[in-house]
């Protein structure tokens, strides 16, 4: 097979800028040796004497001798990231969100990635289900880590259920080969009421704390539930009490891994908190945040950067002013408390908080990076904003000024009439933008 690895990017004063290596040149072979994906691309540079084989457009071949520290990178980047196609997904999941969207969305919104690479380079979550012994073996021989795995539950029987898929009880052979190859690993549980809760749950924790140290974190995650389950497997959604029995768990479990290894290692995400009315854990409990992608501490490191923020030399704007941040139902509370902090130090700029319920979707999903353009657009149209309307940038999708919807950030300041300030997930740039910078 002829892999055509392309490149696409040369970063200003790298090694692949200093060899004159262009977008448009391919790449043909490091080492003597033809690359296949992205993993043989990063094992192949880690040498600290590498010799390149680069096609320029016009079909001359470089021969390109380097030398370099063995962690440096060459500065290049390829029009496919994974530098060959990307794996789609063959389970199909109880819970699986994909399966919950409306029609004539765009079409990439329905591809379904399960690729151990992307884990690597971008930290998806995989479920190692769609991954043949030879993969795996390459993630061992390469010692890439840390890999992500969506864990589910540790029943042989209850993940195939869950996973719809034959192969999904061999996880637990699948981790031991790799904690015994030392490759660190980090965990997710979708968890659904009535199905890998409670004491399916327990043992999934006790499994997985087996695989400690290289197995370093489990987040809990409650399961999303839009309103386009027609067809599904039936889905309820955790209530209050739901919300407190599984902290009440988790907790237990937090407590007494912290004793006996010092980390507390399976964490729950921030929605289980907000629905069972309980306090965020402190800072020093979420373990340096090694599950922020999940929503594992998301709120308190905020909490935490703002309030660090609030307390230095921003200068207010002068006179009055009016602004409006717009978020999910189950952050608005939060936010608002947050405001309320501002307001005693900048008491002359006055912040409205609305809470957007998700009607594309449905109200059960309350998290704001689910919003669309049009439930902002419709729940605001008669509200007073002030001068500005705060929007979080996980609105939007993945380095695009564009939401799920396909609403753009300049269709909401055009039918709104007020500018939109996108706000970054950190507290300065929060604060930054409430003081009009």
């Amino acid at each position: 097979m002829e892999y055509k690895h392309i490149i696409k990017t040369v970063e200003p004063g790298s090694i692949g800028d200093e060899l004159e290596i262009r977008p448009g040149d391919r790449l043909l072979s490091i080492n003597g040796q033809e690359v296949r994906d992205v993993f043989d691309y990063h094992y192949l540079i880690d040498d600290p004497l590498i010799q390149l084989v680069i096609e320029k457009p016009d079909g001359e071949e470089w021969e390109l001798e380097i030398e370099k520290d063995p962690d440096e990178d060459l500065g290049i980047g390829f029009e496919n990231g994974l530098m060959d196609d990307y794996r789609s997904c063959s389970n199909k999941c109880i819970f699986c969100f994909i399966d919950q969207l409306p029609k004539g969305m765009r079409p990439t919104m329905y591809f379904k990635d399960d690729d151990s690479r992307l884990s690597f380079l971008q930290g998806n979550y995989v479920t190692l289900t769609n991954m043949k012994d030879e993969a795996l073996e390459r993630i061992i021989h390469y010692h890439l880590s840390p890999i992500n795995v969506s864990v589910h539950t540790t029943e042989p029987e209850l993940r195939c259920m869950m996973l719809h898929n034959r192969f999904a009880g061999r996880l637990m052979d699948q981790l031991a080969r790799l904690y015994e190859a030392g490759i660190r690993m980090n965990g997710q549980v979708v968890l659904c009421k009535g199905i890998n809760d409670g004491a399916h749950l327990k043992k999934t924790i006790e499994d997985l704390a087996r695989f400690m140290p290289m197995m370093e974190s489990l987040s809990i995650v409650p399961v999303g539930l839009s309103r386009f389950r027609a067809g599904l497997y039936p889905l309820e959604p955790f209530e209050k009490a739901d919300a407190k029995d599984v902290l009440d768990l988790i907790e237990g479990f937090r407590e007494r891994f912290y004793e006996e290894y010092s980390t507390h290692f399976v964490h729950a995400s921030d929605e289980w908190y907000l629905l069972a009315d309980r306090p965020l854990p402190k800072e020093e409990d979420y373990d340096g945040y090694v599950q922020l992608e999940n929503g594992v501490g998301m709120l308190r490191l905020l909490h935490e950067e703002f309030t660090e923020a609030l307390g230095g030399s921003y200068k207010a704007p002068q006179g009055f002013h009016r602004l409006t941040i717009a978020t999910g139902c189950l952050a608005a509370p939060f936010l608002e408390k947050l405001a309320a902090d501002f307001n005693r130090r900048y008491p002359d700029i006055q912040i409205g908080v609305r809470a957007i319920k998700n009607r594309f979707f449905g109200e059960r999903i309350t998290v704001s990076g689910l919003l669309t353009g049009q439930d902002i657009m419709e729940q605001l149209k008669d509200v007073s904003l002030g001068e500005k309307l705060l929007l979080p940038v996980n609105v939007l999708r993945s380095g695009e000024d564009v939401l799920l919807d396909d609403i753009h950030v300049s269709d909401i300041e055009k039918t709104l009439q007020v500018p939109v300030r996108i706000v970054q997930s950190n507290g300065q740039d929060l604060l930054r933008a409430l003081l009009f910078q």
